[in-house]
């Protein structure tokens, strides 16, 4: 009896784990295609088959759900790891690293257009966005590494121009940018290229 029991409570885990797992697949899914801000909790129970109370009791707030959804993208979709790259050449690891980002990008594009779009609307999505804005300010600071940045003055404004010159080249807005006028990656790793050396050069 008590086997039979504990047999039970392992079933009723496992398909509670289950429901879990298609309200988190459905809430992505429905964040993707809408948008956050677009995406009720009506609309992910109906994507997922089960009640909108079924959806309260795994997720009892916005943001419990936000995180689950987050971490289980973030999960399928890391961004790329640019500690990777070699250092040999500072316009070769360049474009290395804007190739693997910008390669990123083309793959999520449809989940970080709505992001970006929706954050003003979803106070939820601060802290996800902002983990994420660090991330491109790692990679940033990297790029400015690697094409002398520390050795000069942080105040000086050819240190300025660099740094900002970096940023504006890893954000998701300038490939979207530039991915709109037609060019692929490649032909943007080299055009942003050249906007780093010539900032690193300016006097």
């Amino acid at each position: 009896m008590q086997k039979k029991r504990k047999y039970t409570l392992r079933q009723r885990a496992a398909r509670q784990e289950q429901t879990r797992e298609r309200i988190v697949e459905a809430a992505m899914k429905l964040h993707e295609e809408r948008g956050p801000a677009d995406t009720t909790i009506s609309a992910i129970a109906e994507q997922a088959g089960v009640q909108r109370l079924t959806v309260y009791r795994h997720f009892p707030s916005e943001d419990e759900i936000f995180g689950a959804c987050t971490a289980r993208y973030m999960g399928l979709h890391p961004p790329p790891d640019v500690s990777r790259v070699g250092q040999e050449d500072a316009a070769q690891h360049t474009r290395a690293v804007l190739l693997a980002l910008y390669g990123y990008y083309r793959e999520t594009q449809g989940m970080w257009t709505v992001a970006y779009r929706d954050l003003d609307k979803v106070p939820a999505l601060e802290e996800p966005m902002a983990e994420f804005e660090g991330y491109l300010g790692s990679v940033a600071d990297r790029l400015v590494a690697v094409w002398g940045g520390p050795r000069k003055s942080k105040q000086s404004k050819q240190s300025k121009r660099l740094r900002a010159t970096a940023a504006h080249a890893v954000a998701f807005s300038t490939w979207r940018s530039l991915s709109g006028q037609g060019l692929g990656s490649r032909t943007m790793a080299d055009l942003v290229c050249g906007w780093i050396r010539a900032a690193s050069l300016t006097g």
